[in-house]
């Protein structure tokens, strides 16, 4: 089959002419008409959606903004815009609108698809900063539109267009070609403005490709869309589930992923390793606090569940009294566990940022296959990933077919392959900086094991130097910490200073809960964070968390911060990425008063 084959929008006709009436589309707990979407239904409206762009006259390769929150629509007006061979840029929701509007103007986008009245009005804003954009179509039909140009998503549903308009877009598809531009995806990155990464057809036909050998992905499976389809990872995994006939369930409100995850049941979602931190730390608490009985059970079912993981993965012998072990434990631990997440998983794909290896070692226990890759925006997401059966420990797991890596200068982790960027929008120079003979410099250190396993180690212009002359990768020690339940973000300084210190931010809601068993009530959460016995709390607990570390890794001191770091302020990323930088300025006074300053 050649790479012609694997075009994205060809991929999806096919799949609707085989599946017809199954759902392709389905919005969790969202009104009719977009809480199933059936694929004869799918291929309908984005044909609809092409035509509609075709008469506002876009045209070929014209760029097309979608702001808005997960949600059928979303991924609807991008096969859409797609058919008509527009290229569809991303902008977070959670952007400000000077972030927005340098996308926008940047890319000259013609048109934006808003999604609900919050993301209608930053829209408005933005079109006024941006002369290209000349329509926007917004996916909540509650939203009160205010000109002429604007128009609602679903009025395509009843919309009949003129003959010439679908001739026009079948002239389009048939002229379709690989070399096409895809998307624009703007990286959000830690200082400076974004670049705009250029990814083509052949970028994600590839990634089709590379991804059929590796995943146990069938027709029918389901897929929960619960991280930001304005990302890279989420939106090229829908893309492949739904070109391999998958049903796909769109989650817009991330606070609702419990709820969300027991009632669609996934066979399989993208996550980051912050959630999988979150529910190993939730467990442990809840462990913690059992009956001793009950600890000692949880324990011995982790210690078997380890034994059978490493002799599923071939390396370790197995035994029939292991294997009765394992039963029993599954029936009184990790079926429990396993019910969380709904209770069919098949695979669960992590990336964005490294997991800590005993957060990966529970889940594998407790036989949840969680599959730690690595990639970035300009390699199309995956370049590396483990599988069902290759599973090592910390590591990112071996290539995908036809990519390529190798260590450069300071362990920095190359790339080379169909998945990579064509380069940044506008940006030449940029362009030519990133790459090295051909080489994608990825700004991550790591090693490759003798298996061809890859190990990310960190972000090479993260890591930092002490006084003392020892380095520290902050990402490790912000993994090992992060585990807490009471900590619900943490941010490490150590460049220059003789030891390492720390800005946590607690988790407000199982602080304020232990303290009250305490008997520690207090006016605010100022007075909570000063209160002696808190302050001892989190100092007991960095020490257990950091026990793996060495003694120069270690947090020293710390402050406890009232306020979370947000995109509001600038300390995070979309993609919740610290932005060092202005969270060091902002802290500056605290920050300097751990050192006696």
């Amino acid at each position: 089959m050649s790479l012609d084959q694997y075009h994205v929008v060809r991929l999806m006709q096919q799949q609707s002419q085989l599946l017809t009436n199954n759902i392709a589309l389905e919005g969790f707990d969202m009104p009719a008409p977009w809480h199933t979407v059936t694929w004869n239904a799918f291929n309908t409206v984005t044909d609809s959606v092409a035509q509609l762009l075709i008469k506002f006259g876009l045209q070929v390769q014209d760029k097309v903004v979608i702001l808005a929150q997960n949600c059928p629509q979303w991924t609807c007006a991008d096969i859409g815009a797609l058919k008509a061979r527009n290229v569809v840029v991303p902008v977070y929701p959670t952007s400000t609108i000077d972030q927005a509007a340098f996308i926008v103007n940047d890319a000259q986008a013609k048109l934006i698809f808003a999604g609900n009245q919050q993301q209608y009005d930053m829209a408005c804003a933005v079109a006024a900063q941006a002369d290209c954009v000349k329509h926007i179509v917004v996916f909540d039909a509650n939203v009160s539109l205010n000109s002429d140009n604007h128009v609602y998503f679903d009025h395509l549903l009843t919309t009949q267009f003129n003959p010439s308009i679908a001739q026009e877009l079948a002239a389009r598809l048939d002229a379709a070609d690989l070399n096409d531009l895809f998307t624009l995806i703007y990286t959000s990155g830690t200082t400076g403005n974004p670049k705009g990464v250029m990814l083509d057809y052949r970028n994600f036909a590839s990634m089709i490709n590379q991804h059929d050998s590796k995943l146990a992905f069938t027709p029918g499976d389901v897929s929960l869309a619960f991280l930001p389809l304005s990302h890279v990872f989420e939106r090229g995994w829908t893309m492949y589930v739904l070109c391999r006939g998958g049903h796909n369930v769109y989650l817009n409100d991330t606070n609702r992923i419990k709820e969300a995850l027991v009632a669609v049941k996934p066979h399989t979602l993208c996550v980051v390793p912050r959630f999988l931190e979150k529910i190993y730390s939730a467990v442990h608490d809840k462990v913690g606090q059992a009956p001793k009985a009950r600890q000692a059970l949880f324990a011995w079912a982790i210690k078997v569940g380890k034994r059978q993981f490493e002799v599923s993965q071939g390396r370790a012998s197995g035994s029939l009294w292991l294997s009765a072990q394992w039963k029993l434990a599954n029936k009184l631990v990790y079926r429990k566990l396993q019910q969380v997440l709904g209770g069919r998983l098949k695979f669960m794909p992590v990336g964005g940022a490294a997991l800590d290896v005993n957060v990966g070692d529970f889940f594998h226990s407790i036989s949840v296959p969680v599959l730690c890759g690595y990639g970035m925006t300009e390699t199309s997401a995956t370049v590396t990933c483990n599988t069902l059966d290759n599973r090592v420990p910390g590591s990112n797991g071996q290539p995908l077919d036809g990519m390529e890596i190798k260590l450069g200068k300071d362990d920095e982790i190359l790339v080379r392959g169909d998945t990579v960027m064509r380069g940044y929008y506008n940006r030449p120079e940029d362009t030519a900086e990133a790459f090295e003979d051909g080489w994608l410099k990825t700004g991550d250190a790591g090693r490759i094991d003798e298996q061809g396993n890859l190990f990310m180690t960190d972000r090479i212009k993260e890591l930092m130097k002490t006084s003392n002359g020892k380095y520290i990768a902050p990402q490790r020690v912000e993994g090992k910490v992060g585990c807490c339940p009471f900590i619900e973000q943490v941010a490490i300084i150590a460049d220059a200073r003789n030891y390492v210190s720390a800005l946590i931010v607690p988790a407000f809601s199982a602080l304020e809960s232990w303290a009250h068993a305490q008997g520690i009530y207090v006016e605010n959460p100022i007075d909570l964070l000063r209160h002696s016995q808190v302050v001892a709390h989190f100092e007991q607990r960095l020490k257990e968390l950091q026990h793996e570390l060495a003694g120069f890794e270690k947090i020293k001191k710390f402050t406890l911060l009232h306020e979370a770091f947000s995109m509001e302020a600038g300390l995070i990323t979309p993609t919740l990425k610290l932005r060092r930088k202005m969270i060091y300025s902002k802290y500056h006074n605290e920050i300097n008063a751990m050192y006696g300053k």
